[in-house]
């Protein structure tokens, strides 16, 4: 019952924070689009809710509002044993619409290949 109450206050900040994502299921796991790119990934575990991808942007921006959490190979971990960072998560999800945006300008000025 943790992680279910966990998971709905992710996915609540998560849709403030960037209205306009859409949520779909991907890789079976709740995930939120924007300009048909993933924006991020969340699952909920045992003794933890993770959420994904931590980007090199994310973890340069967040790392010391990171420090406390468990970050390893494009995932944070937080545990369920503390209280959610609602808003922490937030400003990580407008950060990532961010970085899908800028990358969805670099890959249409992109030359195409023939």
């Amino acid at each position: 019952m943790a992680a279910r109450a966990a998971l709905a206050s992710v996915r609540d900040a998560i849709r403030k924070a960037v209205p306009r994502a859409e949520e779909v299921i991907s890789y079976q796991m709740p995930t939120y689009k924007l300009d048909e790119g993933p924006l991020l990934y969340f699952a909920g575990w045992k003794r933890h809710y993770s959420l994904y991808p931590a980007t090199e942007g994310v973890l340069a921006v967040f790392e010391e509002d990171l420090a406390p959490y468990e970050v390893e190979k494009g995932t944070i971990r937080f545990p369920l044993s503390e209280p959610i960072p609602v808003k922490l998560i937030a400003r990580i999800a407008k950060h990532r619409a961010k970085e899908v945006k800028e990358r969805k300008k670099t890959k249409a000025a992109a030359p195409r290949k023939r």
